[in-house]
């Protein structure tokens, strides 16, 4: 028996230890990422892994913008679409959330996440696109690292060129290149408006530029975003 007990100490102490080298890991990125511009992310990853199944030279199209080469258009745009206190809160809308819940239960389903900015940074950064409990706990220890040690800009920055905007598109330059033929510094609010209503579904409205959802979500969003305050 105090075999089995001695044993079951040990797991348990590897399992915390393991746990902690692993938080150490995160953090040690997320503090060289306060300064330097992540070049892959684990999303981006995952995402040239599967296109290269069927096309084995294909790479991501992806360009990194300062922030002041973003449309102030897309910025607002952005904030109204996802995350409208993003400068407020510090890391979690628990407003969005309940609101999201009570969508969800509303239509029986899954239809809103309430995720704000900056955790859909630290998935896109780190995580995978599976939705299990355990990624959702890791998404937001990652959340409050980002959230306590890079100002709010900086992580605007980061996530505006990290997103995914299609099939192997990421990032605001290379988005503004393939729809619309021109620079992130050059969207117009209706480009930009398209672009942010793009975001939670990209690889479906690439392929469905003409949706009347997409259209009537654009719309929505460039009726409101003027009044999107931006870090």
């Amino acid at each position: 028996m105090r075999f089995f007990s001695r044993w079951i100490r040990r797991f348990v102490f590897g399992a915390i230890g393991l746990f902690f080298f692993c938080q150490l890991w995160f953090l040690g990125w997320v503090l060289w990422w306060k300064r330097a511009d992540p070049d892959m992310t684990r999303f981006m990853e995952i995402r040239l892994a599967e296109i290269r199944l069927n096309e084995p030279r294909r790479s991501l199209k992806k360009e990194w913008v300062s922030y002041n080469k973003v449309s102030i258009h897309l910025k607002r745009a952005l904030i109204d679409s996802e995350d409208s206190q993003f400068i407020h809160h510090s890391g979690f809308d628990w407003q969005g959330i309940q609101r999201a819940l009570k969508r969800n239960e509303k239509r029986g389903k899954v239809i809103a996440g309430g995720s704000t900015i900056t955790q859909q940074l630290a998935k896109n950064l780190f995580l995978s696109p599976e939705r299990t409990l355990t990624r959702k706990l890791q998404e937001a220890i990652i959340t409050l690292m980002i959230e306590a040690s890079w100002e709010k800009r900086r992580i605007f920055e980061v996530y505006i060129n990290v997103i995914e905007w299609g099939d192997g598109v990421f990032g605001a330059e290379a988005a503004a290149r393939h729809y619309f033929g021109v620079n992130a510094a050059r969207l117009s609010p209706g480009q930009a408006a398209f672009l942010a209503g793009m975001v939670p579904r990209p690889r479906f409205y690439e392929r469905h530029r003409d949706a009347p959802e997409l259209f009537r979500k654009a719309a929505i969003i460039q009726h409101r975003m003027h009044a999107a305050r931006i870090p």
